[in-house]
């Protein structure tokens, strides 16, 4: 049985009613997390794609931002030396580069944007999958994660481990516990 048809589907599940309305509660987790980690390689492969499309959108960006100046330079330096057609020809050139930069800075920005949502997506489904993967321990062990220290290193990575030490920190001083 599939479970996900799309990445959102993951974020929004509902785990414990799929979990519930399963006959046998420890395949249906087991088959979950596998979609779950599926889906997780297909969103870490988006987010590698955006991430180059928009490298790749600045430098064509920068570039054509250089053929902006290059054109604006050649046409002053033609019209210094008296060739006012050919000035307005480098002008023309620099209009198209112009129009260029505008096309590749929306393009750029939408690329930005693309990648900043599939980023929140992907440390959604991390979360998710984090989640689904303490509800099969509890289900094998028959603990539940509030009785038990973690014993694998942080599923979603150093940096977000951190951000939650720094988080437990600043509660503990919250608290006056520091």
């Amino acid at each position: 049985m599939a479970y996900f048809s799309r990445l959102t589907d993951i974020v929004t599940c509902n785990l414990t009613k799929l979990i519930d309305e399963s006959e046998d509660r420890a395949t249906a987790i087991a088959e979950i997390i596998r979609e779950m980690e599926d889906g997780l390689g297909g969103a870490r492969r988006s987010m590698q794609t955006a991430s180059s499309n928009e490298t790749r959108l600045a430098g064509e960006l920068a570039q054509q931002a250089e053929q902006v100046t290059y054109w604006a330079d050649k046409a002053r330096t033609q019209l210094k030396a008296g060739d006012e057609n050919q000035a307005r020809l480098s002008l023309v050139r620099k209009r198209e580069a112009d129009s260029l930069v505008a096309g590749l800075h929306q393009q750029h920005q939408a690329a930005i944007s693309t990648r900043e949502h599939l980023a929140t997506t992907f440390r959604a489904l991390e979360a998710r999958l984090a989640d689904a993967r303490r509800r099969q321990n509890e289900l094998t062990t028959g603990t539940t994660a509030e009785s038990t220290a973690p014993t694998t290193p942080d599923p979603i990575g150093t940096s977000a481990a951190q951000e939650i030490e720094d988080e437990l920190a600043a509660l503990k001083r919250e608290l006056g516990q520091a």
